[in-house]
Parts: C-alpha cells; sequence; structure tokens
C-alpha cells in the first residue's frame, strides 16, 4: 500500500477510487475473518456435528468439486450446472412475459384495470409456495423453473409499469407530431424510455430469483441442483457436505447479484439516467 497504514487508507479521499476500492476491499476482508472467527469458535463451543468447523467444511467443498460426494459421486459442478441452467430458463421466460405485459398494461389504462385486480391477488403469494403444484403437476425440470419464473415476473413487471409511467407525456406527442405510428411510438419511445427501469426490475428479480431455485429444489426427490444436493445430505447426517453447499449457494446468490447490479449500472450510464 506504498507505506500507507491500514488507518489511512480507511481515511480515504472520497473522490479517490482507488482509495475508496481499497478501503472496501481492507472492510470486507475484516468482516469475513471476523465471520470465520465466530462461526469456528460456536461450532467449537457446541460441539455439534450439525455445525462443522470452517476447516472441515472447507476439506467437504474442495472434496465435491473434484470429486463428488461420497453417495452419489455426483460433482459440485455437476449440481451447480443443473441450478444455473433451470435459473436462467426461469428469467429468460420472465423477461419474455413480464417486459411486454408491462409495456401494455402502462400505456393501455383500460387493460391496466382489467387486468390488475387478478395480477394483486396472485403478487403477494410467496414463489416458493407455488413450488409443491409446480413441480408435481410439470416435472422436477419444469417445476424450478416456473417457481424461478414467478419469482422475477413481478419485479419486473411492476418496475416496467412504473417505468412507462414515467414517461414524459411531451415525448410521445412529439413522436406522433413527426408521425410516429402506434407502433414505432411502442418501439422508439416507451421502450427505450422505460429500459432503465426494466434493469431495477431485473436486478431484484434476479435475487429473489436466485433464492426461488434453491428453495424449489429442496423439494425434489431427485432431478440434481444445489437445494436438492443439501436437502439429501442433512438427511443423511452428513452436515459437512450440507454447509459445502451453503458456501456455494452463498457464493453464488453473491455473483448473481453483483452483476445484475453492474448490468443495471452500465445500462443506468448509456441510458443518461445517472
Amino acid at each position: 500500500m506504498s507505506g500507507k497504514t491500514i488507518i489511512e487508507m480507511l481515511n480515504y479521499d472520497k473522490n479517490d477510487k482507488r482509495h475508496r476500492f481499497a478501503r472496501r476491499a481492507i472492510i470486507a476482508a475484516a468482516s469475513l475473518v471476523v465471520f470465520v472467527l465466530l462461526w469456528w469458535n460456536l461450532s467449537l463451543l457446541l460441539a455439534n456435528p450439525a455445525i462443522p468447523t470452517p476447516q472441515k467444511t472447507w476439506s467437504a467443498l474442495t472434496y465435491l468439486f473434484a470429486h463428488g460426494d461420497s453417495v452419489s459421486g455426483v460433482t459440485m459442478w455437476s449440481h451447480i450446472s443443473i441450478s444455473l441452467r433451470r435459473f436462467v430458463y426461469g428469467l429468460l421466460l420472465a423477461m419474455a412475459v413480464a417486459v411486454p405485459l408491462g409495456l401494455f398494461l402502462g400505456y393501455s389504462e383500460t387493460l391496466r384495470e382489467f387486468t390488475m385486480p387478478t395480477l394483486e391477488i396472485l403478487r403477494p403469494i410467496a414463489p416458493i409456495a407455488w413450488a409443491p403444484i409446480f413441480i408435481f403437476t410439470t416435472g422436477y425440470v419444469w417445476g424450478p423453473i416456473l417457481v424461478v419464473f414467478v419469482g422475477i415476473f413481478f419485479p419486473m413487471l411492476t418496475n416496467t409499469m412504473f417505468g412507462v409511467k414515467k414517461i414524459d407525456p411531451n415525448w410521445i406527442d412529439a413522436a406522433k407530431t413527426m408521425g410516429a405510428t402506434r407502433v414505432q411510438v411502442f418501439t422508439k419511445v416507451m421502450f427505450p424510455a422505460a429500459v432503465p427501469y426494466v434493469m431495477n426490475g431485473l436486478r431484484v428479480g434476479m435475487g429473489i430469483g436466485w433464492m426461488c431455485i434453491v428453495a424449489s429444489e429442496l423439494y425434489a426427490s431427485f432431478g440434481g441442483g444445489i437445494g436438492f444436493f443439501v436437502s439429501i445430505m442433512a438427511q443423511m447426517g452428513y452436515w459437512d457436505y450440507v454447509f459445502a453447499g451453503i458456501a456455494v449457494i452463498a457464493v453464488l446468490g453473491l455473483l448473481t447479484i453483483t452483476v445484475s447490479d453492474y448490468v443495471h449500472k452500465f445500462i443506468v450510464r448509456r441510458m443518461g439516467m445517472e
């Protein structure tokens, strides 16, 4: 750090991006160290096999990635691939339905008044509540995908509708004055103006969607996935494997949120919203 002490790095110039990044890195590292120490001491204090030490969890984690669990031999890479594939399918399905529907509902007051009562009844229902129904009616492949769809659908829908409502009416009037058709107004004015709000809905929805895919897989009796792996290992009492799976869920969830935040900020800057 060029001779700078940690205290000096923490007391950084807010306009210096390099110092700001270093400060965040130091605080994040300190937070993780404290968390691991608390976890380690708690596991030693309780001496309960259901709470393995970080060392045992790390050993289980490396073994799972290299060789797979001792029951099925399936590696953690396979479970991650299955969960991510379901997550992406659910995300794409939600985007394909929520964005056009949100644009139409934001544009048409009549359609919005007709549709919103039903949507408002369905929206408060937790997505995971649909998991048993979807899994037992559509199977262990499409069931979790549909749970993710529900989790991402409503944040994207409401944010898209809000984005359309925030459009300056003068923009639409100006486009019509210049001879734009309804389709052109819809595609050239409304959709571009609503994109930052769509991305905000995507950012929120991706966080919810990742929780949905893991939770829905807990219901599965086969089919793989990280949630399925954690459930089976817990039933068999392999707690070091369980904690290893939870660690993977946490890391992938963090990466999902980080990627969605980056994409959101990039789109917002390109659209001139910041």
